[in-house]
């Protein structure tokens, strides 16, 4: 291994130690025992811009609960909503073709974790529509074919008065829509300010409770379709007012997402995110106000959104509304198209006819190899020459050991008489540091490979623990993933298959065997599905370069370097006779 090709896998690995070092899974904190607190209750633990009343203006008081809850169930072959007479609300969320963490129903939302409604005041006393009684007449409906799921819901407040929302669920997806009315109530409404407020206690529904906490955020995308997001990677309240129009507002897990999407917009919002380090059931928790816009007509305003709730795959997001994609991070722009473009629509060829995820990555990494092997034989071939060049560059650095700009020099021109680019080594390296972080964004954001087994690894989205450890190593943890190790050694054997092509001496070699163990730190904790990717990308790297070797002759490169010199100096001189005679003929 060159020294030029070893200082760009060193560059590329402080890019890759600075990427999983903010970007990465970190190790998961000491709980204590569950807070097992409701989000009503949690609402009064920190200061909000508002807080939840238990008094009404008297139009209201009929209308709190005083009979018994009535429940209307929408559903269809992905989600299950159950829908709640008590504020007219969506009371559970079950996504029928997930399971969590348990092995049980996934549910994404439900009475304990989440509470929304509209909120305004009269009076300086707070108004929730959480708490008010709804009638509804619709029962359970299972949506098939060309119909629609619908549910209404009308809390009547006096003569002319009342507050009426309509739920509405397709045959297929996980999308449901909402349509809403308040009609008569505008003098009950101080300065005619109402808020759509959700509340949401994030469900834990993964193994790995850190690399949650570590991909829940909340997005929201501006009606001049800008996009921006809370932190993901803290522990620290996150709090924003949100001044421009909103056009939709997300809840977003690692693998789901609980979404909001206005007809036209919000005109403003306020967004809160919290940490729940004492609550192993609780991701973090999620306050949210959304400013509706101002009436038409003071009789009466009204509106329309639609709320998402599933998985965080590419073409379910897009089909949802513009830029609601964002959902699902996929890296830096080049790197992001590497995955839209290639890498998914490779794995999700793939899965229409394989079943084995293990396989689906074996298939997946010899495409990878087969597209980039141009770069990776002119990389061999790079580091064949400076093997061959390598006792002519000795000579000079023996000869010039005091003088380091004069071997510089001379090092120079040996490789412009021989027709070499230092560099070449390098750059064929750097060109395949997209794919590299393509993969890093791909495998721990793939919700194909949640919950799928392979060999010994019971889940490809999260670190295969063959060993528990009873203590915490630093940087590493207190598992043992068996990929990650398979993956170092596959790379210290990739590593001496280069140093035999052109061994380096002192410390570049020391550090091109401690590279591998740097990563072993690094990806310790990353999803098991990464690791045998990086492991079969070695072993085939590795069979490659011998494949190579065979066709590659050191002599024919010796050959072709003494041809170079040759006519390189023939050039030269040519240079100089037709500058000689163009000045002659000038005199």
């Amino acid at each position: 291994m060159d020294r030029n090709r070893l200082v760009g896998l060193i560059l590329i690995s402080g890019i890759l130690i600075f990427y999983t070092h903010f970007f990465g899974p970190k190790p998961t904190p000491i709980t204590s025992p569950e807070n097992n607190s409701t989000p009503r209750e949690a609402y009064k633990a920190h200061t909000l811009p508002a807080k939840l009343a238990s008094e009404h203006p008297t139009i209201f008081t009929q209308a709190i609960p005083s009979t018994d809850e009535q429940e209307v169930i929408l559903e269809n072959d992905e989600v299950k909503i159950t829908l709640s007479s008590q504020g007219g609300r969506i009371k559970h969320v079950l996504l029928k073709k997930f399971q969590d963490h348990q092995r049980q129903p996934l549910v994404l939302l439900d009475e304990q974790s989440n509470n929304m409604g509209f909120q305004f005041t009269f009076n300086n006393l707070e108004v929730n529509t959480s708490k008010l009684y709804f009638e509804t007449i619709d029962k359970h409906q299972y949506v098939q074919g060309e119909s629609l799921g619908i549910a209404t819901f009308t809390s009547n407040l006096g003569p002319g008065q009342y507050i009426r929302q309509i739920f509405t669920l397709p045959s297929q997806g996980y999308e449901l829509s909402q349509e809403w009315e308040l009609v008569g109530l505008e003098k009950y409404i101080d300065q005619g300010i109402v808020n759509f407020v959700w509340h949401d206690l994030i469900k834990r529904t993964e193994n790995d409770l850190q690399a949650c906490r570590n991909k829940s955020t909340i997005n929201y995308y501006l009606a001049d379709h800008s996009f921006n997001h809370l932190k993901e990677h803290t522990d620290k309240q996150e709090i924003k007012t949100i001044d421009s129009p909103i056009k939709w507002l997300a809840i977003k897990q690692r693998f789901f997402t609980a979404g909001i999407v206005a007809q036209d917009s919000f005109s403003n919002g306020h967004i809160a995110l919290l940490p729940t380090l004492h609550n192993t059931s609780i991701v973090k928790e999620a306050q949210i106000w959304l400013k509706l816009p101002a009436p038409a007509n003071q009789e009466s305003r009204q509106g329309k959104w639609l709320f998402y709730f599933g998985p965080n795959k590419l073409n379910t997001l897009q089909g949802v509304t513009p830029g609601f994609s964002k959902n699902l991070s996929l890296g830096w722009p080049i790197v992001k198209w590497i995955n839209q473009f290639l890498i998914i629509p490779i794995f999700a060829f793939l899965e229409q006819y394989i079943h084995n995820y293990g396989l689906i990555i074996l298939l997946l990494v010899v495409f990878i190899k087969i597209l980039i092997l141009p770069l990776s034989y002119k990389s061999y071939i790079s580091m064949a020459e400076m093997k061959v060049l390598k006792p002519a560059l000795d000579a000079i650095k023996d000869q010039h050991a005091n003088n380091l700009q004069k071997m510089q020099i001379e090092q120079a021109k040996l490789y412009k008489e021989m027709g070499i680019n230092p560099l070449s080594g390098c750059i064929p390296v750097f060109l395949q540091m997209p794919i590299l972080l393509a993969m890093f964004n791909f495998f721990p954001n793939a919700i194909e490979l949640r919950q799928k087994a392979f060999l010994w690894a019971q889940d490809l989205s999260t670190y295969d623990e063959i060993i528990n450890l009873p203590f915490k190593i630093p940087a590493y943890g207190s598992h043992v993933s068996l990929f990650t190790l398979l993956m170092t050694a596959s790379t210290i054997l990739y590593t001496w298959s280069n140093n035999q092509v052109n061994a380096p001496q002192g410390p570049m070699k020391t550090m091109s065997y401690l590279l591998p163990i740097t990563f072993m730190f690094v990806l310790n904790s990353f999803p098991a599905g990464l690791s045998f990717y990086y492991f079969l990308s070695n072993l085939i790297t590795f069979g490659q370069q011998t494949l190579i070797k065979r066709f590659v002759d050191d002599e024919k490169i010796k050959d072709k370097l003494a041809k170079n010199k040759q006519e390189n100096k023939a050039g030269n001189k040519a240079t100089f006779k037709s500058r000689l005679q163009e000045a002659i003929r000038n005199k």
